[in-house]
């Protein structure tokens, strides 16, 4: 059996590719849910990687939801509806809780269709580029069901109130230069230019220093459910373990020497 995601890892970025083309990488499968989540472990883990990318092998992104297993039995909504939760909480939900825990950058490339949990699976990461082709459809209604992976916690996040509503509400799916005027994807390039761009993003990140980029993806997720003076009291002590690091001691020696800084993770 082929594995379902991929990994490659190429100095200090790791690119994760779900594999599963033949039914559009869908995520609801429990052998793609823990697939995924040891491959976000594995790489989180190795203290050299600074920055990933997460694509979708074949013609799409996802397709999100396989619609030939849901309501199976043993599979999404096909057990008593008392089961249901506990169904979701075991499966793809753990997703969701998954891409929040994870502290190095994740960048989404997607190409072709996200779709349903696809769309919400490209949100939980912390950037979005779209090739030309890119889809993207909160489309849960048009099956008669809500979004049960967090989407609509995490869509109006990314595109506000609004244009989540607009899109949950008809489940009508958006172009790739719609979704870059609502913001839900930070630029938009020709298909076969999108893992270069990707790659080229993921270098820039990764040249900074990791405890820095960890401590500031750290920060930004929490502000999202923060008063402002918590969200101050925490910058402050991040700031402090900041002030400690070798890294910004090398930065501003750098600055001054007028040369390039040498990060070492220390």
């Amino acid at each position: 059996m082929e594995q379902l995601v991929l990994i490659e890892i190429d100095g200090p970025v790791a690119t994760l590719t779900l594999n599963n083309p033949k039914f559009y990488n869908p995520i609801s499968d429990q052998e793609m849910v823990d697939a995924l989540i040891a491959a976000l472990a594995q790489i989180e883990s190795d203290r050299d990687i600074r920055c990933a990318i997460l694509m979708g092998a074949g013609r799409g992104f996802s397709a999100g939801g396989n619609l030939s297993k849901i309501g199976n039995p043993g599979e999404l909504g096909g057990g008593a509806p008392v089961e249901t939760p506990s169904g979701y909480k075991a499966g793809i939900q753990r997703i969701p809780l998954a891409f929040d825990a994870m502290e190095i950058p994740i960048i989404a490339t997607v190409h072709g269709a996200a779709i349903g949990a696809g769309c919400d699976l490209a949100c939980m990461c912390d950037i979005r580029i779209a090739g030309e082709s890119a889809s993207f459809a909160e489309s849960f209604v048009k099956l008669g069901l809500i979004p049960g992976d967090g989407g609509a916690w995490l869509l109006p996040r990314a595109v506000g109130f609004s244009k989540a509503c607009e899109m949950a509400f008809t489940g009508e799916s958006i172009n790739a230069q719609e979704a870059l005027a609502c913001g839900l994807v930070s630029r938009v390039v020709p298909d076969d230019q999108l893992k270069d761009a990707a790659r080229d993003l993921a270098s820039r990140i990764a040249a900074n220093p990791p405890h820095a980029l960890r401590m500031a993806k750290r920060l930004l997720r929490q502000a999202r459910n923060q008063r402002l003076d918590e969200h101050l009291e925490a910058a402050s002590a991040y700031q402090a373990l900041a002030h400690t690091t070798a890294d910004h001691r090398e930065a501003i020696s750098a600055f001054r020497e007028k040369r390039k800084p040498v990060f070492t993770g220390q």
